[in-house]
C-alpha cells in the first residue's frame, strides 16, 4: 500500500491541508522515500523523482530535505495528539478512556505505518531547532497518556506503582505496531487495537478485559 492509498483510507495524515497540489505530492514521495531508504541515504533528487518533478521543483516548495522532514513530522505529530486528546477527554470511566486511546493509537500507526515510521524514527534527523518542537509535542502525547492513567490510580480502576515508567511502556507498545504491522498479515488493523487495548489494560491492572 503506498502512502497516497494510506491517507484516503482512514486514519491516516490530513495530508489535504497541505498545498498546492505540487507540494503535497512532494510530501507523499519525501514519506515514501525516508520509510524505504531512511532520512540521510535520500536525496531531493530521490523525492522529485518519486513525485514526478525536476530537482529544481522542488526548492520551489521547500527550501531543504529537512524542511519536508520537519513538516512530515509536525503533522504527524499533532494528529497523533489530537487522537490521544480526543480518548483522554471523552466520557467513561478511566478504563474506558485509556482503552479507547491505545485502540484508537495503535489503528493510526497501523493503518499509516509508513507515515508513521518517519514520524516516529527520524527525529535524531531534525536539525535542533525543529526537534527541539517536535520534543514539545512529544512531551504532549506522553501527558495526555499519563493523565489517563493517573485517573485511573486515583479512582481505583488501575494499580500502577510507576506512572511514568507505564505510560513509556505503554506508547512504545502502539508505536512499534508501525514497525511490524503487514497489510496482508493475519490481524486487520482494529484487531490489533482491540488486542493492544486489552493487554493495556491488563498491564495496569484494570481487571478482566476480555470484552474489550
Amino acid at each position: 500500500m503506498s502512502t497516497a492509498e494510506e491517507t484516503a483510507g482512514g486514519e491516516a495524515q490530513p495530508w489535504g491541508e497541505v498545498t498546492p497540489d505540487a507540494a503535497r505530492r512532494l510530501l507523499l514521495a519525501a514519506v515514501e522515500a525516508f520509510a524505504e531508504r531512511g532520512y540521510h541515504a535520500t536525496t531531493t533528487r530521490d523525492i522529485a523523482g518519486r513525485a514526478g518533478m525536476s530537482p529544481a521543483a522542488l526548492y520551489i516548495h521547500y527550501k531543504t530535505k529537512e524542511e519536508l522532514l520537519h513538516r512530515i513530522s509536525r503533522i504527524g505529530h499533532e494528529k497523533a495528539l489530537d487522537i490521544l486528546r480526543t480518548a483522554s477527554r471523552g466520557e467513561g470511566t478511566a478504563a474506558d478512556r485509556l482503552a479507547d486511546a491505545v485502540s484508537s493509537f495503535v489503528r493510526w500507526h497501523a493503518r499509516g505505518r509508513t507515515t508513521a515510521r518517519v514520524v516516529q524514527y527520524e527525529l535524531d534527523s531534525l536539525g535542533p531547532d525543529a526537534r527541539a518542537e517536535i520534543v514539545g509535542l512529544r512531551r504532549q502525547v506522553d501527558a495526555e497518556v499519563r493523565g489517563i492513567i493517573e485517573d485511573g490510580v486515583r479512582s481505583g480502576e488501575f494499580d500502577v506503582p510507576d506512572v511514568p515508567g507505564t505510560t513509556l511502556a505503554v506508547l512504545s507498545l502502539c508505536i512499534d505496531v508501525a514497525r511490524w504491522f503487514n497489510v496482508d498479515g493475519p490481524r486487520t488493523p482494529e484487531q490489533v487495537g482491540a488486542l493492544y487495548a486489552d493487554l493495556v489494560l491488563r498491564m495496569v491492572g484494570a481487571g478482566n478485559t476480555g470484552s474489550v
